[in-house]
């Protein structure tokens, strides 16, 4: 008896990557129109995960130069341009053998991929260390100092220590580790955008409970940013104890 397409599909659906080029090998000759789609979109998904894992090894160029050292660390920060909230970075040692795909610079991926890839990064990295630098520190010592305070921070939070650094176009001060620093890091190294997916994630997850805490300014959909609507509310209402005054001096 004929196997239904609706039976077919299902299996097509429930195949994981090694299942697809079987699913293909089976139902390649059956010439049911249905069937025909099924078997093209499995060939899609299969080519489009072999472009993902040429993509991610390419990612590691860097890894695999500086692959004498025992543990690689990748750091970046966010929140550089925001007129509230912390600076907040990254850093992040992978295993050598890491197999986690769709790394990437966090702001090239969409917010549900951001909190996928967020739970597995926290899962299989070898350490995460993250380091936060409040809005009155940054007016205080300003931006460039505080992104380096706290990236220093993060380092410092590391267990095991890392013994290089791969820094996202940075040299950090007042840090004994190598560092190699790497122009737009976070689309060229998978250690780097791994701290960016961490830092950026973290961040976005505080801006949120700001949200709650100073309601108005949108902080929940704009991160702190300056979205219009958030310039409109600090025109009106003045700002929060977590907007940073030296950002604001020619808006309120």
């Amino acid at each position: 008896m004929e196997q239904k397409i609706s039976e077919i599909k299902s299996m097509m659906q429930a195949a994981d990557i090694s299942g697809l080029s079987a699913f293909i090998n089976t139902y390649g000759t059956d010439a049911r129109p249905g069937v025909k789609a099924l078997v093209e979109k499995a060939r899609k998904k299969l080519d489009a995960f072999e472009k993902e894992l040429a993509r991610t090894e390419k990612m590691k160029e860097y890894e695999k130069k500086y692959a004498s050292f025992t543990r690689i660390c990748g750091i970046d920060e966010v929140g550089r341009g925001p007129l509230a909230g912390p600076v907040v970075a990254g850093a992040v040692i992978l295993p050598k053998d890491c197999d986690i795909l769709y790394l990437n610079d966090s702001k090239q991926l969409t917010e549900k991929k951001r909190e996928e890839l967020y739970d597995i990064i926290m899962e299989k990295a070898v350490a995460v260390g993250l380091g936060f630098v409040s809005p009155e520190r940054i007016d205080e010592i300003n931006i460039l100092q505080a992104t380096y305070e706290a990236m220093r921070e993060a380092v410092g939070k590391l267990n095991p220590e890392p013994d290089i650094l791969l820094n996202d176009a940075v040299t950090i001060p007042g840090v004994n580790i190598r560092q190699v620093p790497i122009i737009k890091g976070d689309a060229k190294s998978i250690s780097i955008a791994a701290a960016s997916i961490v830092a950026k994630v973290t961040r976005d997850r505080l801006m949120v409970e700001y949200d709650s805490i100073y309601p108005g300014y949108g902080f929940a959909s704009n991160k702190g940013y300056g979205a219009a609507a958030h310039i409109d509310a600090l025109r009106k209402d003045g700002p929060t104890p977590i907007h940073r005054r030296s950002f604001i001096k020619n808006i309120c």
